[in-house]
């Protein structure tokens, strides 16, 4: 069971690598919704799922 936690969270953490990394930033930057940026919308989010996301695979009951 350990291998696949730890699968999941490299999985996550490769996720998170793509979703904040320089390119998917500058897609992201281009975007505005009713004359706002999305950017720190986007970022707040993406940074929100990824630790919950992370404290969910880490603390899931059954599995030890």
């Amino acid at each position: 069971m350990l291998e696949r936690r730890l699968a999941r969270l490299v999985a996550l953490a490769l996720t998170a690598l793509v979703l904040l990394n320089f390119p998917t930033l500058a897609l992201v930057d281009r975007a505005v919704l009713g004359g706002v940026p999305i950017l720190p919308f986007y970022l707040f989010a993406v940074w929100g799922a990824v630790i919950g996301l992370a404290a969910w695979l880490i603390e899931r009951p059954g599995e030890d």
